[in-house]
């Protein structure tokens, strides 16, 4: 029985990062995979202009979308930086998951650093009862089960670090979900290079693919590594973890880890 999985992530490469392994595992098995941003990313560079990166933040996006074999990469109208709890995007966020009609949903946790990521949690969060109030977007059909809803990764440890309630080892298909994050190249050789890691002049310009993955694996692969220690050795290197929320559907935890198996 085919499967379906709902990502929210702040940005235009939140849920690559989130969950690229584990959908291209599930993809192969024939399962249904969506993802959406919840903002543009228009704040996400030190030089274009929001015109400018809006347009290119899509298309990198769509480029990941067709690596992965995505069913969409949508992107909602929402300026990066000024993310909001509002009515509306409440109301948007409930139509997009009783649409697709997910088996799971997967977002950050309430407690991450970046306002655009908490703020997206809590508008999620708050959509897992409204989703089963007929009056309540009644221009939408309620679906006819509710979804699970679970957190992806974060490396923060208050007020408590994330739980791996379920993992997916991702080493056979982790040089490809460097591919998808190559496909966000404002971002990772541009972007982050110049606010994260202080390389004001930097430039992967004429590099090859070998150099490109040995420097995402520097600077971005610890995420894998981290995950997949927290596995118990179930995960020699690299890994993608879940934690269980009890705001969706309620499932043991055999069931939970069952859910991310191809």
């Amino acid at each position: 029985m085919q499967k379906k999985f709902l990502i929210f992530g702040a940005h235009p490469d939140d849920p690559d990062l989130m969950f690229g392994g584990t959908a291209l595992k599930l993809i192969k098995a024939g399962h249904a995979v969506k993802f959406v941003s919840v903002t543009n990313g228009c704040a996400g560079h030190h030089i274009l202009s929001e015109e400018e990166l809006i347009p290119r933040r899509y298309e990198e996006a769509q480029a990941s979308a067709k690596i992965l074999g995505l069913e969409e990469y949508q992107i909602m109208d929402n300026p990066d930086g000024r993310l909001e709890n509002t009515l509306k995007n409440r109301e948007d966020i409930t139509r997009i998951i009783r649409n697709f009609r997910p088996d799971v949903v997967i977002t950050h946790r309430l407690c991450d650093y970046h306002p655009d990521h908490r703020i997206t949690a809590q508008l999620v969060l708050d959509t897992s009862f409204l989703l089963r109030v007929p009056r309540f977007c009644p221009d939408t059909p309620v679906p006819d089960h509710n979804p699970v809803f679970a957190h992806s990764f974060d490396a923060f440890t208050d007020p408590r670090p994330i739980r791996a309630d379920a993992f997916v080892d991702i080493e056979e298909v982790v040089e490809v979900k460097y591919k998808l994050v190559d496909c966000h190249k404002s971002q990772f050789y541009e972007w982050l290079p110049w606010v994260d890691l202080n390389e004001k002049n930097f430039s992967a310009e004429g590099w090859s693919w070998q150099k490109k993955m040995e420097y995402l694996e520097k600077h971005w692969g610890w995420r894998f590594k981290a995950q997949a220690k927290m596995t118990n050795g179930k995960a020699k290197h690299y890994a993608e973890i879940f934690e269980y929320s009890p705001y969706g559907r309620n499932v043991s935890p055999e069931e939970f880890q069952a859910l991310f198996e191809p």
